[in-house]
């Protein structure tokens, strides 16, 4: 393999030391702002990954420079193998894009002339072009509104035709930065079980940033945070609840009315609904398990139904930065 080739066996991702600074004024002076500060992290072909963190950590700034759109100011990156500003045209062969602000289709064509469009910049033979519009169309339920004007499309519907044609030319990696912005629950249930569903099929790789906890919950099996530019945790979803302390919740559906189940061994009562029906126990799972905390509401009352609520991100991520801040 040459040089210049792209990887197909190393990460899609890797980074070392990257870090991007941009000159700001404040008033009449300049400032220096480090809007990605010493990343440090490797992403395996066909990982799903969640790339979270509040407005400003730098998440977006984190993929231009992923894609070739920045500069590093230092550190190296290599995406699918590239460099991403030397190899930007032969990384846009292996990396789909799709940003839920802007649009990569064209606002007065329909969009299967879009999907044309999209093909014949990615040089796709007319029968590979055919095939895969074929089954993006199918799998995302896009042949209703395929000869519409994207201009004239819902929201739901443009969203599923941007995510169509990052994936069109079936890349290697999709990053998706705010991809559910906007929808309604059932746009975002199509979206989400369609993503899984590529991902099994293609063994496509997926970075995703997102406010949408919910994304993170159903499409990710890892999560980096970015706190004010540095990563602050990289590892999986119950390990961030672990070194934060959150707490999960056992949720009982009871087959009688009861009086708060308080006194449970190692459980906090939360609150209880319908005279008692139902009722809310929180857990610290490196004290106990849910299996005891079960057992021992059992002992007490008569079960119909329970489940278990994993902690909330939204929280489990504030505290992880409050924890930042004091540490």
């Amino acid at each position: 393999m040459s040089p210049t080739e792209p990887s197909t066996s190393g990460p899609i991702i890797e980074t070392a030391g990257l870090t991007r600074t941009f000159t700001v004024r404040d008033g009449v002076r300049r400032r220096r702002l480090t809007a990605v500060d010493d990343l440090t992290v490797t992403i395996e072909a066909g990982e799903a990954v969640g790339y979270i963190g509040a407005n400003g950590a730098g998440k977006s700034t984190t993929i231009k420079m992923l894609t070739g759109i920045l500069v590093p100011t230092r550190g190296t990156v290599t995406t699918c193998g590239l460099r991403p500003v030397r190899d930007r045209r032969r990384l846009a062969r292996q990396v789909g894009v799709v940003f839920g602000q802007r649009s990569q289709l064209w606002w007065d064509l329909p969009v299967r002339e879009s999907f044309r469009i999209l093909a014949a910049i990615h040089d796709l033979p007319g029968d590979v072009e055919r095939a895969r519009t074929g089954e993006l169309v199918d799998r995302l339920e896009m042949a209703e509104f395929l000869a519409i004007p994207v201009r004239q499309l819902s929201l739901g519907q443009r969203m599923r035709a941007e995510i169509a044609a990052a994936l069109l030319h079936a890349p290697r990696l999709i990053i998706l930065d705010e991809p559910t912005i906007g929808l309604d629950v059932l746009s975002k249930q199509r979206l989400r079980e369609f993503l899984v569903a590529e991902r099994a099929t293609h063994g496509t790789t997926l970075l995703l940033t997102t406010h949408d906890m919910g994304d993170v919950e159903r499409l990710c099996d890892r999560v980096l945070v970015v706190d004010r530019g540095r990563l602050a945790y990289d590892g999986d979803l119950p390990g961030l609840g672990r070194t934060t302390g959150a707490e999960r919740v056992l949720v009982v559906d009871l087959v009688a009315p009861s009086p708060d189940l308080t006194a449970i061994p190692a459980a906090r009562h939360l609150d209880s609904e319908a005279h008692g029906l139902r009722q809310r126990l929180a857990f610290d799972p490196d004290l106990t398990t849910a299996a005891k905390v079960f057992a021992a509401v059992t002992e007490r009352v008569d079960v119909r139904d329970f489940t278990i609520a994993e902690p909330d991100i939204e929280d489990v991520v504030r505290r992880l930065y409050a924890r930042q801040a004091s540490g």
